[in-house]
């Protein structure tokens, strides 16, 4: 049972770190560049490298000893791009379709956008890409980059960057997202996990964010997930019980039909009747008892349709053994054959829909969060996709996802206790 316990937590180890690479992935090749989103239109190049260096986007993909830096202009000069703003020139730098054309003995003089310590490399490449040997460039003493064609002959440039050193080939953004995930310190309790850092709108730690939210999501989804897991369970045991009946076809109808029902739809519609009809229950806010009773009620009745279809199925192939058959003809009342055999018996597939559901206990409901005003993650979730906080949104899919496989891991472990057929391979 240990060598299981430890292969299938290095296994959910290694799926951890693939779901941390395919996030990071999607939020820092996909995404654009958040400082742009932050600083809004027109930011000057100063405040883009501050608000890069801040948030880490600067730092180099995977690995890595230099980042970009927009501390001298340049870019791309093989379509139709001018020269750089205020540079200056010392003989002839023609911009042509193919790049600048640096003449023999020509100069360009590029000043600095703002001042800064780290040592800049200029870089300077032809077509395809290729390295430009023949110009010689250096920094004056009134920190401008200065690019020089000491050569006979002329000397195309079809791009111009700059780098500036990292602290380390490990300083870089993948390494910061996996140090957000776990990191190590000097001081007690010496691991620390799940430092997301900040919000870039409000600039508010994201773990106090994530508590938050969290509680509230709690509170509305434990009594959804309690009350249609016991409400399905009831209602499938009824349906197989009196299998072929009226109210087996009856209790299939309905399921069918709440399956069938749009989520949005139930929610507008009890929000209708409940609130606005009937005047039951308040359709918006938080804080007090009331505000839970009808979204939870929406959220049983939405989830209850699919879960006596899934339970009814379990419990028939489970009467139809033996041991069922058993029980029955040797007397035993309905309570020991239902709950004591039948239930027990089919633990293995409701574990298995319920470790499925469990991860949304604690990332929340979006539609019903949404919908009734509850500021739990699936709100939260919302608000930082319309504000575009690709901070809090990474750090919501980073937890929803680590959630899901450590939930899955613990049934997984708990199939052998609830089922002593069931050996650990």
């Amino acid at each position: 049972m240990l060598r299981y316990i430890l292969r299938r937590s290095a296994y959910s180890i290694l799926i951890m770190f693939g779901v941390l690479l395919l996030t990071f992935l999607l939020f820092r090749v996909a995404a654009g560049d958040p400082a742009a989103a932050v600083l809004g239109k027109n930011p000057s190049a100063e405040e883009l490298e501050l608000m890069r260096n801040k948030l880490g986007t600067s730092k180099p993909l995977l690995f890595g000893t230099s980042r970009p830096t927009l501390r001298y202009a340049g870019g791309d000069f093989a379509g139709e791009k001018p020269l750089p703003k205020r540079a200056t020139l010392c003989g002839s730098v023609k911009c042509t379709g193919n790049g600048l054309l640096f003449e023999p003995g020509a100069s360009l003089k590029i000043p600095q956008e703002f001042s800064s310590d780290a040592p800049v490399t200029v870089h300077l490449e032809g077509k395809n890409g290729k390295k430009v040997d023949e110009l010689s460039q250096h920094i004056d003493n009134e920190s401008n980059v200065v690019i020089s064609n000491n050569t006979s002959a002329p000397v195309v440039v079809q791009k111009i960057h700059y780098t500036v050193p990292t602290k380390g080939f490990f300083d870089t953004q993948f390494f910061d997202a996996f140090r957000e995930v776990i990191s190590f310190q000097k001081t007690f309790p010496y691991v620390r996990i799940f430092n997301f850092g900040e919000t870039l709108l409000t600039r508010e730690p994201i773990n106090e964010v994530l508590l938050r939210g969290m509680g509230a999501s709690l509170c509305l989804m434990i009594p959804v997930f309690l009350g249609e897991l016991i409400v399905g369970i009831v209602l499938a045991m009824l349906s197989a019980g009196f299998r072929g009946t009226w109210v087996d076809r009856s209790l299939m109808f309905l399921s069918v039909a709440g399956m069938s029902i749009s989520y949005l739809a139930l929610i507008i519609a009890c929000q209708w009747f409940f609130g606005y009809w009937l005047n039951w229950f308040p359709v918006w806010g938080w804080g007090e008892p009331q505000h839970l009773f009808l979204p939870v009620l929406v959220g049983i009745i939405s989830g209850t349709g699919g879960g006596v279809r899934f339970y009814r199925t379990v419990f028939l192939n489970e009467m139809n053994k033996e041991y069922l058959r058993t029980a029955i003809s040797k007397g035993c009342s309905s309570t020991i054959v239902y709950f004591r055999h039948l239930l027990r018996n089919a633990a293995i597939p409701i574990m298995t829909r319920a470790s499925a559901i469990l991860p949304f206990l604690f990332t929340g409901s979006l539609l019903l969060e949404s919908f009734f005003g509850i500021p739990g993650l699936g709100y939260k979730g919302v608000d930082a996709l319309n504000s575009s906080d690709l901070q809090l949104l990474k750090a919501l899919v980073i937890l929803g996802s680590f959630l899901f496989v450590f939930i899955n891991l613990i049934a997984d472990i708990l199939y052998a206790w609830a089922d002593p057929r069931v050996r650990p391979e």
